[in-house]
């Protein structure tokens, strides 16, 4: 009897392992997926922020042009015309950044970094881990406690 009793709590308890991992797995695969939809809407903001100040920045970038070279032409100093080498590289940084190959670029250049300058991304003082982090939640409540 003893024995029928333990084989039957061990698959119990290896059962409620296995479907600990799973539900751990689950868990873990939701944070990725949220972490995922999170990114891509933070991006898609950043590009669609570039395009709408694209849109603004154009309309200031085609006056300030045309006032300059008004301006340079009337008055036969060709150096009024010099602001617009400036500002006409903002303008291709806009374009580029709003409906240009500037996010792939970055991307590319990001994973060359991650493959080759790895040890530029280390942390300071490496990683956190459970240890440094209990002890500084440790450190933060007694100074709570002690105000």
């Amino acid at each position: 009897m003893g024995f029928f009793m333990s084989k039957t709590l061990d698959q119990n308890l290896k059962k409620q392992q296995e479907f600990m991992l799973l539900n751990s797995r689950l868990q873990l695969e939701r944070q990725i997926l949220m972490q995922n939809q999170m990114r891509e809407r933070q991006m898609a903001m950043q590009i669609a922020w570039s395009r709408e100040f694209l849109k603004y920045y154009g309309v200031f970038f085609g006056l300030a042009s045309l006032a300059l070279t008004a301006g340079a032409v009337k008055r036969r100093r060709p150096v009024l015309f010099i602001p617009v080498i400036p500002l006409s590289f903002v303008l291709a940084y806009q374009l580029d950044m709003g409906y240009g190959t500037l996010l792939q670029r970055m991307k590319a250049e990001a994973e060359g970094i991650m493959e080759s300058e790895h040890d530029r991304l280390d942390l300071p003082h490496g990683a956190p881990t459970f240890e440094t982090i209990e002890k500084a939640r440790r450190a933060q409540s007694t100074f709570f406690i002690e105000k």
